[in-house]
């Protein structure tokens, strides 16, 4: 998944922390809520703006941030 089609950073917005779409909903807000245990389906009833590609896009997003960085 691409997920800089779904994750902005806007300098003013948050802190400048990723969110989604720009909303005002960060990845870390997402996955923090994965990670206390809402499964998606609540954090889409919750928080109606949110897709599941954006809780995807998260997810990638937050898995490549994590993945080491070589440089040859």
């Amino acid at each position: 998944m691409d997920y800089r089609k779904f994750i902005t950073v806007e300098p003013g917005k948050r802190g400048g922390k990723p969110c989604v779409r720009g909303l005002r909903i960060t990845v870390s807000d997402v996955l923090g809520w994965i990670a206390a245990g809402m499964s998606w389906t609540e954090i889409l009833d919750d928080y109606p703006d949110l897709t599941e590609q954006d809780i995807r896009a998260c997810l990638a997003y937050a898995a490549d941030q994590a993945t080491p960085r070589h440089s040859n």
